[in-house]
């Protein structure tokens, strides 16, 4: 679960403000998997106050394969809050619906971030990913701590100062699912980066659409819209409800270990 600077629980989809500088355009962005590690966590959606946990898929714990030469997530991944990928909303540039998560975005900053740790970054461009026929963003973006940062203000500027890494990006998406029996993801744009100006569109509507979300106007389905600082949204509620759903919840218990064959790497001839 998530707390603020004063210790009170808040869910990190929906309290934790988009933009860290509106004027700048400089967004928060929730780390969800840090750098080089294989664990599938994510903001849970469909929980009451939104906690990081780890993907299951058919009773299993989730990690991501190596697909040779990457090793685990080649950034820091993670989420921007108050944001979402509407699944009725048939993305004008893909043609295809919002997959029912806020928007992705991998941060490319020389620090290897902590999960659960909210930064601030600034937006390069993104890449269309086309995963199992729904539109999933994948914003690029560079911590604006990182010593680097003010060499980086647009997606070419990555292409000069990281030969290789926007590359890396589109083969690490396009294959990351293939060692679990799936076929190569597609892309819009045929796999091209659009720019800065760009993404930041696509965020700024993904923003709208979770405004329609929290205040009640889409049905979000399984969305869990309980949230503490959005006064105008009828899923707002107490911080004594809040802790109530913490204590709720199954206690933590010491972390089991990660299965060796989360370190194999696979192989297989591109198509």
């Amino acid at each position: 679960f998530s707390e603020d600077a004063a210790g009170r629980y808040i869910s990190p989809f929906h309290d934790i403000p988009i933009y860290a500088d509106a004027g700048k355009n400089v967004f928060n962005v929730v780390v969800e998997v840090p750098r080089w590690t294989n664990a599938k966590m994510e903001i849970a959606t469909k929980d009451p106050l939104n906690p990081i946990k780890q993907d299951v898929k058919k009773g299993k714990l989730r990690y991501v394969a190596n697909v040779f030469p990457h090793k685990g997530y080649i950034w820091n991944y993670g989420a921007i809050p108050q944001t979402w990928e509407d699944p009725g909303h048939k993305d004008e540039n893909t043609g295809c619906c919002g997959d029912n998560d806020p928007i992705d975005v991998c941060e490319i900053g020389s620090k290897v971030c902590s999960r659960g740790e909210v930064i601030k970054v600034k937006v390069l461009g993104t890449l269309a990913l086309i995963d199992e026929g729904e539109t999933d963003w994948k914003i690029i973006a560079i911590n604006v701590e990182d010593p680097e940062a003010d060499n980086y203000n647009d997606i070419n500027d990555v292409r000069r100062m990281k030969p290789g890494y926007l590359e890396a990006t589109v083969d690490w998406f396009r294959r990351y699912k293939v060692p679990d029996g799936k076929p190569e993801n597609q892309f819009a744009f045929n796999g091209e980066f659009k720019d800065k100006d760009f993404a930041v569109n696509v965020i700024k509507s993904t923003h709208e659409h979770w405004k329609a979300l929290i205040a009640k106007k889409t049905d979000g389905g399984e969305i869990n819209c309980t949230n503490l600082t959005v006064s105008d949204s009828p899923f707002c509620c107490s911080q004594e409800c809040a802790k109530a759903t913490v204590d709720a919840a199954p206690p933590c218990k010491a972390a089991n270990p990660i299965p060796p064959e989360v370190d194999k790497w696979f192989y297989y001839q591109k198509n």
